[in-house]
């Protein structure tokens, strides 16, 4: 095994690891949203963080920030394994990907809505308790606002395309391109969108775990180095 085809059998093996770790951070996810279900009054969001900052972040979905930065790793490892089937696509689906990665990262507002809780507890005037439950109120419009929405339509986007290459090349199968499909599928309608949103959300989970599930197994088996001849960089 040359040098510059070990870098790339690193990149499958951490990839796969990433994988691995989004899979897992899912039930812990689900876990804390049925034990602790989140506050819907801005105070009472006020009084969680200052009760246990921890939950209060984990209700904010701190743990999916951390999901996202594990997901952008499993697409670069698909993009390294998927690009000799289809560069220009994997290129597209990798920068949508980021994109959309990006935009999530500033449009969750855990920490300001932390800050705002702080300063609520520290202050005794009741103009400015007023203001900045207000101010926690516009927080947690832009955490629900048009930012996640294009994020998640634009990640549902780039899991499509990524599973109709995938469908194009040998490197890991048709199932988990099906698998694929069926959660970029149900992710086209945001979880924000009412209860209709929440149902295709939580459905989709099911065919994204399966579908990591076979990506990370191939992953791991790519960084062996079986059946690179697929993956070879000219």
């Amino acid at each position: 095994m040359n040098h510059h085809q070990g870098n790339w059998n690193n990149l499958y093996k951490i990839g796969g690891a990433a994988t691995v770790a989004s899979i897992l951070l899912i039930p812990i996810q689900i876990g804390i949203f049925i034990i602790w279900p989140p506050p819907t009054a801005i105070i009472d969001w006020f009084s969680l963080l200052q009760e246990s900052w921890l939950l209060g972040l984990l209700s904010l979905d701190l743990l999916y920030i951390l999901n996202n930065t594990f997901v952008l790793i499993l697409y670069l490892g698909l993009y390294a394994a998927l690009k000799r089937a289809n560069e220009a696509l994997m290129a597209i689906a990798f920068l949508l990907g980021i994109v959309g990665a990006t935009i999530y990262y500033s449009s969750n507002t855990g920490f300001e809505m932390l800050a705002l809780s702080n300063q609520y507890a520290a202050t005794t005037s009741e103009a400015m308790k007023a203001m900045l439950l207000t101010s926690g109120q516009t927080m947690m419009t832009i955490y629900t606002g048009t930012a996640f929405n294009v994020y998640y339509v634009l990640n549902g986007i780039a899991l499509f395309i990524m599973a109709i290459v995938m469908l194009q090349s040998k490197v890991f199968g048709k199932g988990a391109a099906y698998w694929g499909l069926a959660a970029a599928i149900l992710m086209i309608i945001p979880s924000t969108a009412g209860t209709i949103g929440m149902i295709f959300a939580l459905t989709s989970l099911i065919p994204w775990i399966v579908f990591c599930i076979l990506v990370a197994r191939n992953l791991f088996r790519l960084a062996k180095g079986n059946d690179f001849h697929y993956l070879s960089v000219e």
